[in-house]
């Protein structure tokens, strides 16, 4: 039998970082499945699915606890579900930066039971005016016969508010 293991990671950005996890987790016979890493204020962050069989498991956990220049968190995860059924979205936000803005949003798609299977966020310049722009784009999952009209206005309402361009698209078309 193999576990899926979820290894949340970080540590002080420098080269190599990368390939010392992915030599620990193919020394104890893991499969890399899935992952996403970034630089964060000078810090590498990431995420992996690993998937190992049960007897290297333990080793494995060890291992990456072991690593000198990362953190390596490790959660077991449940076996895979069906895909989720419902409405897909994409989200895609641009405004000028400012405190509250993720915390807005997300409490309009909490209030309409948007489940965020992705969310990516980073700010930049502004072309003409250099002020710091905040940008984000989600992929949400909505629930069956959730009113698409009613999440539309909120998101409105707030982008006034914001001050910023909200797009939402339906991904399934």
């Amino acid at each position: 039998m193999t576990q899926s293991l979820v290894l949340t990671v970080i540590g002080d950005d420098r080269h190599g970082l990368v390939e010392k996890l992915a030599s620990t987790i193919s020394k104890h016979e893991g499969n890399w499945l899935e992952s996403s890493m970034s630089r964060l204020a000078g810090k590498f962050a990431g995420i992996v699915r690993v998937e190992v069989a049960d007897e290297q498991a333990a080793r494995l956990r060890q291992a990456l606890a072991d690593l000198p220049d990362l953190r390596v968190i490790v959660e077991a995860s449940g076996p895979e579900t069906a895909k989720s059924v419902g409405a897909r979205f994409t989200l895609q936000l641009v405004g000028h930066d400012r405190i509250g803005i993720v915390r807005e949003v997300t409490t309009v798609l909490a209030r309409h039971a948007i489940n965020v299977e992705k969310l990516v966020t980073g700010t930049a310049s502004a072309p003409m005016s250099a002020e710091t722009l905040f940008k984000a784009e989600a992929e949400l999952l909505a629930s069956p016969g959730f009113d698409s009209a009613a999440l539309q206005s909120d998101l409105e309402r707030i982008s006034a508010d914001l001050m910023v361009d909200i797009d939402l698209a339906n991904a399934d078309t």
